[in-house]
């Protein structure tokens, strides 16, 4: 890890991000003590989740979808 003064960000915040972007990680320092690090941020890469993920996991029982007892619907209507 790099460090870096606080002037040298100052004077070349340019250079500094540039270093950044090349996979660098700066260490801020102020009269020698660390302020802030300053790293690449990771790749973005959105994938879709593999399908059958948690296969065997967990079953879903036959009535998953059936309508809900009237008791318990009332007690979420806060009735």
């Amino acid at each position: 890890m790099t460090q870096v003064s606080v002037e040298e960000m100052q004077r070349d915040l340019s250079a500094c991000l540039q270093r950044v972007e090349a996979g660098e990680t700066l260490l801020i320092v102020r009269a020698g003590k660390p302020v802030a690090e300053v790293k690449p941020v990771g790749a973005s890469v959105e994938s879709l989740r593999p399908f059958g993920l948690c296969k065997g996991e967990f079953i879903v029982p036959d009535d998953f979808d059936a309508p809900l007892p009237e008791d318990i619907l009332k007690t979420f209507e806060g009735k």
